[in-house]
């Protein structure tokens, strides 16, 4: 008998929660990120964080600013920096897709989440984003507080 293999699902994620409130997003793309072995164990264990991070195109590739991933506990060979800039990994087209999108003025590079697919690998989901204004993001809290008393009002009747 022929024994089933198990898949390891992770479903792990790691959000930027602000993201959505700080930008309104245009467009998304799924890329990988290049990561040392020590790095992914850290992320693997949810110390990483995507807050105050942002992409950037250079000489044709894109790369993750301000990433940080604290150092796994347990590794004692080499001591990475937890800021330290990480290729992401996009085919050509792709990247001349996202070039001319943010080339227009007030557009930005931001990751939403980092997540593990079925096969183990660590993506990245990155969102051609546009600042909002003051006025937007009250507009926003705004929508969410009436949404909420909506869903309470739902739960009494």
């Amino acid at each position: 008998m022929a024994k089933k293999q198990q898949t390891k699902t992770y479903t792990q994620a790691i959000q930027n929660r602000k993201a959505r409130f700080e930008f309104e997003i245009l467009d998304t793309v799924v890329a990988g990120i290049e990561l040392l072995g020590s790095e992914v164990k850290s992320v693997r264990l949810g110390k990483a964080s995507l807050n105050e991070s942002f992409a950037i195109i250079h000489h044709g590739e894109v790369w993750l600013e301000n990433m940080q991933i604290t150092p796994y506990e347990f590794n004692h060979l080499d001591s990475l920096e937890p800021k330290r800039s990480r290729k992401l990994l996009l085919h050509k087209a792709e990247i001349a897709k996202l070039q001319s999108q943010i080339s227009e003025k007030g557009l930005a590079l931001i990751p939403l989440k980092a997540f593990f697919n079925p096969k183990g690998v660590l993506k990245l989901e990155l969102a051609v984003a546009k600042g909002k204004k003051l006025f937007d993001k009250r507009e926003t809290i705004k929508n969410r507080d009436n949404e909420r008393q909506l869903q309470q009002i739902k739960k009494q009747y």
